[in-house]
């Protein structure tokens, strides 16, 4: 059965997406509180057990994917709703400016190099899709280079998904007043001051054309072996729970089992 979570945000492939259709309040009518956190609590256990039969099993990875505008909540995703798995099988990579290596390559080597092996979690906080986002946006390659990235980033993910990569793709939809909110907590706490970058207040003037590059990005980059979750992300206590839901559920449908014994348990003898 369908978790509601899972039926009423993944995107439909083949659907063009504008991003001004989706609230970013919306919590499919659960309120903040005790039976919201106690659900949370139940998916991040049901996830610890899960996570411990797909690094027993190993037949299958999971590839979390975080975009979203600054602000946006991937660091805050990570740590809520990967608190209780184990971080000798989970592994969290984040994508920030390409080192004089990396942009010596072709744009997916960094990215292929950081997914994760069989019976592991791996976590991209920023992915590929920089390389049809802020790229895009600010120009950095013509659009004759990075148009033609939709297409490539298609054919790996397809790739990696026929090799035993199970993919979920989230994007953290906030609206530009709860940006703003954020971004001015910064500000105001001390504890959230070290987070602040000037980029992050420079990227806000481009907001509509990060909208329209995501819009892209979802449209052109969604299939049913390498889906896109729109997550409402204003309330973040909503937006944990329905990635551990949607994480959870995906995990459980590869119907995993326990391998067997590599040895006779019968010949075993404690001294």
């Amino acid at each position: 059965m369908t978790d509601k979570f899972t039926k009423d945000l993944i995107l439909e492939p083949g659907k063009k997406v504008k991003l001004s259709k989706y609230d970013p309040d919306e919590t499919l009518g659960w309120q903040k509180g005790h039976k919201a956190k106690a659900n949370l609590e139940k998916a991040v256990e049901r996830l610890d057990k899960l996570q411990y039969l797909l690094y027993a099993e190993r037949k299958h990875a999971l590839l979390v994917v975080l975009q979203g505008l600054d602000a946006a909540g991937k660091d805050g995703t990570v740590r809520h709703v990967m608190s209780g798995v184990n971080p000798e099988g989970c592994q969290v990579t984040p994508f920030k400016v390409p080192t004089s290596e990396e942009a010596a390559h072709d744009f997916l080597w960094r990215i292929h190099k950081a997914v994760p092996c069989r019976g592991e979690i791996g976590i991209f906080n920023r992915s590929h899709y920089e390389d049809v986002l802020v790229v895009r946006v600010h120009k950095l390659v013509p659009k004759e280079v990075w148009s033609k990235r939709y297409e490539q980033i298609n054919d790996f993910e397809s790739m990696l998904a026929k090799n035993g990569v199970k993919i979920l793709k989230f994007f953290l939809h906030i609206s530009k007043d709860e940006q703003r909110r954020r971004l001015l907590q910064r500000i105001d706490d001390p504890d959230r001051q070290w987070k602040i970058s000037e980029a992050d207040f420079h990227e806000r003037k481009f907001w509509d054309e990060y909208v329209g590059a995501y819009e892209d990005a979802l449209t052109k980059c969604n299939s049913k072996h390498a889906p896109w979750f729109i997550i409402p992300s204003n309330k973040k206590w909503f937006r944990n729970l329905a990635i551990s839901h949607i994480v959870a559920e995906t995990l459980e449908d590869l119907r995993m089992k326990f391998p067997a014994p590599t040895v006779d348990l019968s010949k075993l003898k404690v001294p």
